[in-house]
C-alpha cells in the first residue's frame, strides 16, 4: 500500500508548522522548550565566547595602563613646570612687594634717588613726553635725570604737585652729552623723534667711532650722572665731502615699555668734584740767577716765628 505523495506530505507539514507558529505566537506554548534548550546551550556559548572576551579585556587593561602611564607622565611634567612657575611667581611677588613699599614711602635713597611709576603717555606724535606719579611734594625738580633698568630715558621737563612730565631722549628737542665708552670720545646725542634712533652731532669724519660702540653719559652739564648707558652705535656713514660723519645709535632704555623708573638728582652725582686752584710757578727772568738745586726761595722760606700751616680737613685741637 502506497502512502501519500511527497507533495501532500510537504503541504501537510507546512500547514502544521504554520499552525504551531500561530499557537506559539498567541499562547507561548514553546517557551518552556526554548528555555530548556537555552539552559543547555548557555555553557557552550560561554565556553566559545570566553577567549574572545578575555582577549578584549586584556587589550583594554593594557591600553588603560599605558594611558594611565602617559597621563601620569604628563601630570608630573606639568607639576614640575607649575612648581617652577610658582617659585618664579613667589620671587616676583616679593619683588613687587618691595617695589610697592618703595613707591608707598618717600622712595628716596640718600636724598638723591626717587622711584617713580608711569601714569600717562603724551599722544602728541611730535613730542616724546610721559608722565610719572611723583611731583613737587616728592622733591622732584625740573632737569632731573630719569633712568630705567637698561639705561637713560630722559629728564624731567615740567613738575606738578603730584606728578611730573618727563621728556625722553628721543624727543626732537632733546640733547644729552655722551662719550664713547671704548675711548672716551665726547659728543652730543640728539633726539630724532624716533623711539629707536638717536643722532650724534658734530662727530669729525676721522673720529674713532664704529658700529657697536657703547655710548654712556659723560656727566658734563651736571644733569646726567656719569657712566650710565645711553645707546649703542648702529651706523656710521663717512662722506669724504662732508666735515662730519653721520652717526646713528639705538637707545638702550625701554622707552616704550618701562613702567618703573628712577629719578636721579644730577647735582651730587653728575658734577665732578671741585679741584683746588693751583698757582703756576713763577718763571725766573734772564737777569736773575737761577737758584741752586735744593735752595728754598726767600719768599717761601718758613718763618721760625710763625706756626706750621694746618692740614686741610684737620680740626684745631
Amino acid at each position: 500500500m502506497q502512502g501519500p505523495s511527497i507533495t501532500v506530505r510537504l503541504v501537510l507539514l507546512a500547514l502544521v508548522s504554520v499552525l504551531l507558529m500561530t499557537l506559539d505566537h498567541r499562547q507561548q506554548l514553546a517557551d518552556p522548550v526554548r528555555q530548556g534548550l537555552a539552559a543547555v546551550v548557555w555553557p557552550v556559548q560561554q565556553a566559545v565566547s570566553l577567549p574572545i572576551e578575555a582577549s578584549q579585556r586584556l587589550g583594554e587593561h593594557l591600553a588603560s595602563r599605558q594611558q594611565l602611564v602617559d597621563e601620569n607622565r604628563e601630570l608630573r611634567r606639568r607639576y614640575l613646570l607649575d612648581q617652577a612657575r610658582l617659585q618664579r611667581l613667589q620671587a616676583l611677588e616679593m619683588e613687587n612687594q618691595r617695589l610697592r613699599d618703595l613707591l608707598g614711602s618717600s622712595g628716596q635713597l640718600g636724598e638723591t634717588v626717587l622711584i617713580a611709576e608711569l601714569t600717562r603717555v603724551d599722544l602728541d606724535p611730535y613730542s616724546h613726553l610721559i608722565q610719572v606719579d611723583k611731583g613737587s611734594v616728592h622733591q622732584v625738580t625740573v632737569g632731573q635725570a630719569v633712568l630705567d633698568a637698561e639705561g637713560v630715558m630722559g629728564q624731567v621737563d615740567r613738575v606738578g604737585t603730584h606728578g611730573a612730565m618727563v621728556r625722553l631722549i628721543t624727543d626732537p628737542s632733546h640733547a644729552i652729552p655722551v662719550e664713547v665708552n671704548r675711548n672716551g670720545l665726547r659728543t652730543i646725542a640728539l633726539g630724532t623723534g624716533d623711539l629707536n634712533r638717536l643722532e650724534l652731532g658734530s662727530v669729525p669724519i676721522n673720529a674713532d667711532i664704529q658700529s657697536g660702540d657703547l655710548l654712556v653719559t659723560s656727566g658734563l652739564g651736571g644733569v646726567f650722572p656719569r657712566g650710565y648707558p645711553v645707546a649703542e652705535v648702529e651706523r656710521v656713514v663717512l662722506d669724504p665731502g662732508e666735515p662730519f660723519a653721520r652717526v646713528s645709535a639705538r637707545p638702550l632704555a625701554a622707552l616704550d615699555r618701562s613702567r618703573k623708573m628712577v629719578l636721579v638728582q644730577g647735582g651730587a652725582l653728575g658734577r665732578m668734584p671741585d679741584l683746588p686752584a693751583v698757582e703756576a710757578p713763577a718763571v725766573p727772568s734772564a737777569s736773575e740767577p737761577a737758584p741752586a738745586p735744593g735752595a728754598v726761595p726767600p719768599e717761601e722760606a718758613p718763618d721760625a716765628a710763625s706756626p706750621p700751616a694746618a692740614v686741610p680737613g684737620e680740626e684745631a685741637q
